[in-house]
């Protein structure tokens, strides 16, 4: 062979048209975006924790939905307590009349979410447990891409899950409510897709969180302080301004938005605070991932 024939043959792409190391479209290796969420779609579904997660969030509602249900039931039904209290001066509690059926679902959401957020914890914690994540990282080099696609991904399972669990703690609701339970389809249909929105959304930012802390532990603990103890702590503080930054928060606009009254708010306005608070963990995720050796 002349060395012009071997210059030339040095030239010539590899078999189909793609340099060696690239995806076919001079992207990076990796297959590109389309091909780091099905290896992220693929590695979710292969392991056992992800079934585990999903279908014990579903028994935790079922059985949440079974004992909230019950006791706005036996509230309803039992005789009316207009005493005044002694002790407290305070007239005694009315009962909860007619409920719409998926107000009490929506509501388990504030526990049963936790259970939807170890899935998508776990999708990047379990990784650096095994050490997989470097080999995730030699797959796909662009570290924004990798976390994009796994975002992508839990969003991708846990909207549909949000969803589930509203259907199926309505189903378990309604019978124990009774005549005290109101079921409207689009009610139904409203609260499942805030739901499955909200746990997405919330999914979607402890992914960051998991990927700055690399702890299932650290990430799980951060997930019941921010999502659960600190909004309570500020709502039923007797400062406005504390109050105020409860609303500010993404739990509380989850619950905003869930409710279907938005609050001191609009609903779409819910969902931004919510969908801003997820960017901006993400965007925190991705300096760190690239700051940092796997």
């Amino acid at each position: 062979m002349t060395a012009g024939g071997a210059s030339g043959a040095a030239r010539r792409p590899a078999a189909g048209g793609a340099a060696a190391g690239t995806d076919g479209r001079g992207g990076a290796p990796g297959g590109g975006f389309r091909g780091a969420l099905a290896a992220e779609w693929i590695k979710l579904w292969s392991v056992r924790s992800t079934w585990w997660g999903l279908a014990g969030a579903v028994a935790m509602m079922g059985v949440a939905c079974m004992i909230l249900a019950t006791d706005t039931a036996m509230d309803n039904t039992a005789p009316r307590n207009t005493a005044v209290d002694s002790g407290s001066g305070e007239a005694g509690v009315e009962p909860p009349g007619v409920i719409a059926v998926t107000d009490v679902p929506v509501g388990a959401v504030d526990l049963v979410q936790f259970v939807v957020l170890t899935v998508a914890i776990l999708t990047v914690t379990g990784e650096y447990a095994t050490g997989g994540i470097r080999t995730t990282l030699q797959c796909v080099p662009l570290r924004a891409r990798m976390l994009a696609a796994k975002a992508s991904v839990v969003a991708a399972v846990t909207f549909p899950a949000g969803i589930v669990l509203v259907l199926a703690g309505a189903a378990v609701t309604a019978p124990v409510l009774g005549e005290w339970g109101r079921l409207d389809a689009g009610e139904v249909v409203r609260d499942a897709l805030a739901a499955g929105t909200y746990l997405a959304l919330a999914s979607v930012l402890m992914t960051g969180v998991a990927v700055m802390l690399r702890s299932a532990a650290g990430a799980l603990t951060t997930a019941f302080l921010f999502l659960l103890v600190v909004p309570m702590s500020l709502a039923n503080a007797r400062s406005e301004a504390l109050k105020s930054v409860a609303d500010a928060l993404p739990a509380t606009a989850g619950r905003y938005l869930m409710s279907g009254d938005g609050g001191p708010y609009p609903v779409a306005v819910g969902v931004l605070i919510v969908a801003g608070w997820a960017a901006a963990v993400l965007w925190c995720g991705t300096v760190v991932l690239r700051r940092r050796d796997a």
